[in-house]
């Protein structure tokens, strides 16, 4: 009976490139390299809709201007200012208290958020969501004031964390 002899250093090569790939994918997937993370921007809007994905929840929202007297406007002065902001898997935000029916059309919040490098309005959340309470005489979101945010008003909640 004839033996053979495999030898690794022939192995070895292709098995490092496969591994090396594979990596490649896995990590390119789940980098943050797209967002600018020396800069963190702090916005409060009204949410348009909360997309649960596997493998990143969003949150989709129209931003509220600086002064707090109404939604923010583009240039033109003819549409709303919309922003996303991307987070962990929907499981794992569902454990920390952000579902759809937490956060439904019309909540709205505070948000800190490493933006997209390319300039677009998306962005990577980073710590707490301040949740702006509701009135319970008028049924309406109480507004921070102008220049602040939801976590200045009394009443908010940080949900996601505990620290805004």
């Amino acid at each position: 009976m004839k033996t053979q002899t495999i030898r690794i250093p022939m192995l070895a090569a292709p098995l490092a490139i496969v591994i090396a790939l594979a990596a490649t994918t896995l990590s390119a997937h789940h980098s943050f390299a797209m967002y600018d993370q020396t800069k963190t921007v702090t916005l409060t809007g009204v949410v348009k809709q909360f997309v649960a994905q596997a493998n990143h929840a969003e949150i989709h929202f129209y931003l509220i201007a600086p002064d707090r007297k109404g939604l923010a406007k583009t240039a033109d002065g003819k549409t709303n200012v919309e922003w996303g902001v991307e987070m962990a898997g929907a499981a794992a935000v569902a454990q920390q208290g952000i579902t759809a029916s937490s956060f439904g059309q019309g909540t709205v919040f505070s948000v800190k958020l490493n933006p997209l490098r390319d300039g677009s309005n998306f962005g990577s959340r980073t710590g707490a969501i301040a949740k702006c309470p509701v009135d319970p005489a008028t049924n309406k979101p109480k507004l921070p004031a102008a220049d602040q945010h939801c976590d200045s008003v009394p009443g908010a909640t940080l949900i996601g964390g505990s620290a805004f």
